[in-house]
Parts: structure tokens; C-alpha cells; sequence
């Protein structure tokens, strides 16, 4: 099912491409919801943008730690434009679709490497991030999710050259890397509470991790 987008939540702490991004988005109709610093960085920039406590009707709260953690959030990435008993929900709940989720995380692996405090490190634990990531992945038939600004500028041609939809394919491949991003990131969290506060001796029961490409090896090449 293609979908154009009208409607983007934008929530990034690596702002690389943010603003190319979002004029590229309003330039195309697009109305774009977001967050603190995100929200603020748009603003400052010129770019239309709803901030995030208009859409839930409540302000953010507990410094921070909750903010899109909302059914008006939740209901408009995870809606199935398909089925007539969710068209039916979100016309009583008066809730709107999000057709794009753009996403990347706090820098939990950073503040462990620069060597922050325990108080630091779990603050930079994302929690309302994840769950936007991967309820817009899980719906990928009728949101397009992106986690990786280097993908910005093959969403916008693909909007400008379809009429503002992406296609099928490109969802699926964005989907399958932000679960990819989501599991290498609580893999860290995992290994660094294991590691700096349960304080385990012993082999842990399983064991996940995370590996970035660096290079393609040549055909045959075993280094």
C-alpha cells in the first residue's frame, strides 16, 4: 500500500541534515510535529513546525522523560490505513495519521565512551525514541521510518519523483534498519548494566552485540 506522506515527527539528537531535511518536507506539504531541541533547532531556522505538547495536549515532562509516549502519537504511527476498525478508532479518538517518523537516538554509546557517570549514561538511555522507531518499522506498509541521515536524500527524491509517497521496497529496507538500530543500541545498554552495574563475575546467560561495516572485502579476501 503506498501512502503519501503528509504528516512527519521529527525527534533527532544528531541534527546532521535536520533543517535540508525539514524545508525539503514543508516544501512538499508535509506538516511536521516535533520535540524539544528538535522543535527549537526548526523554529530557529524558520521551518514551520507543531510542537509535540499540541498534538497530546499535555506539556513534556519529567525533564524530558516523557514527551511522545502518547496514544496521539502511539495510534497515529501505528494505524493501519487498511482496515475499516482503525479508520473507525482514530475517527472517534479524533486522532491524525503520522505518515513519516524521523528518529535517531541519544548518544548512550558516546557518554559511556567519554566516561560519564552512572547519572549521565542512564540518562542517556532513550526510551520514547525505541518505541517511535519501532512502531513506525513495525507499521513500514504505511509509515516510513529513518533513523540515518544519510537516507534523507533518497526519501525527498523518491516524494518528489511519486507524488509524495514512498515506495514499498524503500520502506522495507528503512524498517529493517531501524530494528537493526534499536537492537545494537539496547545490546549496548545491556552489556554496559551487565558490566558497570550488576557487577557479574560469571558468563551472562546470553549474549548480544553490535558491528558497524567498515570496508567490503574483495571477492575471496580473508583478512
Amino acid at each position: 500500500m503506498t501512502v503519501p506522506v503528509r504528516r512527519a515527527l521529527l525527534s533527532v539528537s544528531d541534527k546532521t541534515g535536520l533543517i535540508e531535511f525539514a524545508c525539503a518536507l514543508r516544501e512538499l506539504g508535509v506538516e511536521i510535529i516535533s520535540t524539544g531541541g528538535t522543535a527549537k533547532a526548526l523554529q530557529d531556522a524558520g521551518v514551520s513546525v507543531v510542537p509535540i505538547e499540541q498534538v497530546t495536549g499535555h506539556p513534556e515532562m519529567l525533564d524530558g522523560r516523557v514527551k511522545t509516549l502518547h496514544p496521539a502519537i502511539h495510534a497515529g504511527i501505528l494505524y493501519r490505513r487498511d482496515l475499516a476498525g482503525h479508520r473507525e478508532a482514530m475517527r472517534q479518538s479524533a486522532y491524525e495519521p503520522v505518515d513519516l517518523v524521523c528518529v535517531n537516538l541519544y548518544p548512550f554509546a558516546d557518554t559511556v565512551r567519554s566516561g560519564g557517570g552512572v547519572q549521565d549514561c542512564i540518562e542517556n538511555i532513550d526510551i520514547g525514541g525505541p518505541a517511535l522507531i519501532r512502531s513506525a518499522a513495525k507499521n513500514h506498509e504505511h509509515v516510513v521510518v529513518l533513523v540515518d541521515p544519510a537516507d534523507y536524500p533518497r526519501v525527498i527524491g523518491e516524494m518528489k519523483q511519486s507524488g509524495g509517497c514512498v515506495g514499498l521496497e524503500l520502506r522495507r529496507k528503512l524498517a529493517a534498519k531501524a530494528f537493526a538500530q534499536t537492537a545494537e543500541y539496547d545490546s549496548m545498554i545491556a552489556t554496559w548494566m551487565r558490566d558497570a552495574l550488576a557487577g557479574a563475575n560469571d558468563l551472562p546467560e546470553s549474549i548480544s552485540f553490535g558491528a558497524k561495516l567498515i570496508y567490503h572485502c574483495r571477492y575471496g579476501e580473508n583478512p
